[in-house]
């Protein structure tokens, strides 16, 4: 029959292009070898050849196309269409279909029905397209509905009639002569049902005045109503046709998710649901072209290959996806057509940015010397205090020695002291202040910073320094060291964390000591004065003794220091006051009550007469520190002998709470004797 290749020719005349269609076939990969015939239709995967005039990639399954003749065809189960046009980026074929039902008259019985050709696309990846279709009825007495199947229950339909060819009007699809509906979104089969809406006679005469009715789904942009669709011409069953496609029956979500290695789109693309039906499509990624199912299929467009269609205006630099717009030099501007564009730089504008840029410099460059003159005038300063500390004189002392002192940088001791922050000071005294510091490498020290040193005793300053610093006693304060970067010495010591005595007896927040307790405490002082005064290679004599240059760690255990955080006051001398108690014979009015209960009056009065004795103004007359040790000691095993537990409360030095508020009393060292030592030589 030569009708249809009429008709292709006519229906060929009449396709749009593809956006495919207009790509140069170099910049795509992975194509099928295509079936070579007058349409120059361009077979790319998923799609693929099959039949005898066909090599290449196999395609997807549905995706198949027979390239046996001239025309290519598409599979759909069992049946073949024509192809006349395929699109990977808006997801379509458009084929050749045919007319659903037709209804002519003839000379014997009015009208005949012919048949129906209704195409199954179940099973397969296309649905014929919502958007590019309508479903038309063409008759002057027509009723044509068609009914979804499976889950697509929807239906459409239209009626059209006319009294004859004279009444229809070409080019409109209203209801006379010609009349139309939507398909049905996602349809992939239907039933259909097409009827007279006239109950007729049957006159043959009549009958043959009707022209022919007929029914069909048709491309919508294709179609155009004329007169000559009622009188049934030859060959025009055959109507183009699109079908929508995708790949799979989930959506992209489900299929990234399950990482599924059937997974369709490649490098530089990306997915998009289908919007009818249960499945996706691909697409090459903004700044890419080219066939997203093909691996490498998606090339970079190089924007700047067209400068008439790029927006720059003067100089474009091809990037991966995208391009960048600028200006060449002594241009300014955002370098896009739309935009500012690029405008030259006006010679006083350039002496103005030389200008601004030749400030900057030269401020940074002066920044930059000021600091270094300024980094060296302070390290200049730090050896002229380090020289004028003694700090030589140190060096030469310690060197031979092991274990001995410490000399620490300025830098390490602010660092420790973030910089001898407020918040870090523990004591203050006549002497200075005392700030808690953390090394580098975690311990915690006492860092006392003097008010005063006498420059002309610093050679003593320094003998004592080395002195102290080789004191190993566990009842006396450690000297770990000092600094001489300052304009006055700073000395470290090891931090003491449990509080002085003073603020353990005085506090009421704290538990009471035991008679016990203080004696022992009482014990490990004396010994560790005997220490200073006896065992050290120069003897030291400390001067100011109390209750508050007494600290006790977290086993309670006396810790000799003289950090001075207050100074004795007149007609305040706790000596004076206790002599003159002692010899009025009142001396259990200043003592604590528990205390008289737990040590008894005769073992206090002993106590009582050693302590007077040590306050006698003669010399010859005062024991040694070494004598009040031993005299300590023997009454505090006496006691242990006869001593019975008033309570169960009994204390032992390492159950006292540990206060967290020490105070500002003072956490103390051996310093007052190093800077009385410069101004009374011994």
């Amino acid at each position: 029959m030569v009708v249809l290749p009429l008709f292709m020719l006519q229906v060929l005349w009449l396709v749009p292009p593809s956006s495919s269609n207009m790509l140069d076939p170099s910049v795509l990969q992975g194509n099928a070898p295509q079936c070579y015939n007058q349409t120059g239709i361009q077979i790319q995967y998923p799609f693929g050849g099959v039949g005898n005039g066909s090599i290449g990639l196999t395609p997807l399954a549905g995706f198949e196309i027979e390239c046996n003749g001239s025309l290519p065809k598409l599979k759909l189960g069992s049946d073949r269409y024509p192809l006349l046009n395929l699109s990977l980026d808006d997801g379509y074929v458009r084929i050749v279909g045919q007319v659903l039902a037709s209804r002519c008259p003839d000379n014997s019985s009015g009208h005949s029905l012919g048949p129906y050709h209704v195409p199954d696309l179940t099973d397969t990846p296309y649905t014929f397209s919502a958007a590019r279709n309508k479903f038309t009825a063409t008759g002057c007495d027509a009723m044509a509905l068609i009914h979804g199947s499976g889950n697509k229950r929807v239906s459409s339909g239209c009626v059209s009639f006319c009294a004859d060819l004279v009444t229809v009007t070409p080019g409109v699809c209203s209801g006379v002569g010609c009349c139309q509906a939507p398909v049905p979104p996602g349809l992939k089969s239907f039933q259909l049902e097409f009827s007279s809406v006239r109950n007729l006679s049957g006159s043959t005469n009549e009958s043959a005045k009707l022209p022919c009715s007929k029914a069909f789904i048709v491309d919508k942009a294709w179609y155009n109503f004329t007169r000559d669709d009622l009188r049934g011409n030859p060959g025009d069953e055959y109507r183009p046709v699109f079908l929508d496609w995708a790949i799979g029956n989930q959506k992209c979500q489900e299929v990234i998710r399950r990482n599924d290695t059937d997974y369709a789109c490649k490098d530089n693309s990306h997915c998009i649901d289908s919007p009818d039906v249960a499945g996706y499509r691909c697409s090459c990624d903004h700044g890419y072209i080219g066939n997203p199912y093909s691996s490498g299929g998606c090339k970079d467009i190089d924007e700047c290959a067209h400068p008439d269609t790029n927006p720059c205006a003067r100089k474009c630099t091809n990037t991966k996806g995208s391009y960048k717009c600028s200006c060449p030099r002594g241009t300014r501007g955002d370098g896009l057509k739309t935009g500012t564009g690029c405008e030259r730089i006006a010679p006083l504008d350039i002496a103005l940015a030389v200008g601004l840029v030749s400030l900057v410099v030269l401020f940074v460059v002066s920044f930059w010397v000021y600091w270094g003159l300024k980094k060296r005038r302070i390290r200049k300063l730090k050896q002229t205090y380090f020289f004028q500390n003694g700090g030589l004189l140190l060096h030469q002392r310690i060197a031979s020695r092991q274990e001995t002192a410490k000399i620490f940088s300025s830098e390490e001791l602010e660092t420790a002291t973030d910089n001898f922050n407020e918040n870090r000071v523990v004591g203050r005294g006549g002497y200075g202040t005392v700030y808690k510091g953390v090394l580098a490498d975690g311990r915690v020290v006492a860092i006392k910073k003097s008010k005063l040193v006498d420059e002309t005793q610093i050679e003593q300053f320094i003998n004592e320094v080395v002195i102290l610093s080789q004191i190993n006693h566990r009842n006396v304060v450690k000297l770990l060291g000092c600094c001489l970067e300052t304009q006055v010495p700073l000395l470290v010591y090891e931090f003491i964390s449990n509080g002085t005595l003073f603020h353990h007896i005085h506090d009421k927040s704290t538990s009471s000591m035991s008679w016990e307790n203080l004696l022992r405490i009482a014990v490990e002082t004396a010994g560790a004065l005997a220490y200073l005064h006896s065992a050290a290679s120069i003897p030291i004599i400390h001067r100011d003794i109390k209750s508050a240059n007494i600290l006790l760690d977290e086993n309670y255990t006396a810790k000799v220091s003289d950090f001075g955080a207050s100074r004795t006051e007149e007609g305040r001398n706790l000596a004076s006051h206790f002599v003159t108690l002692e010899e009025n014979h009142r001396l259990l009015e200043a003592v604590d009550g528990q205390i008289v209960n737990e040590a008894g009056e005769r073992h206090l009065f002993v106590v009582a007469q050693l302590a007077k004795r040590c306050l006698s103004l003669k010399g010859e007359e005062r024991p040694t520190m070494k004598e009040v040790a031993v005299e300590l000691d023997a009454l505090r095993r006496l006691m242990k002998l006869h001593f019975v537990p008033k309570s169960h409360d009994e204390l032992s030095p390492g159950t006292y709470p540990n206060p967290h508020n020490s105070g500002t009393m003072g956490q103390c060292s051996m310093e007052d004797s190093l800077l009385l030592s410069m101004e009374f030589p011994r």
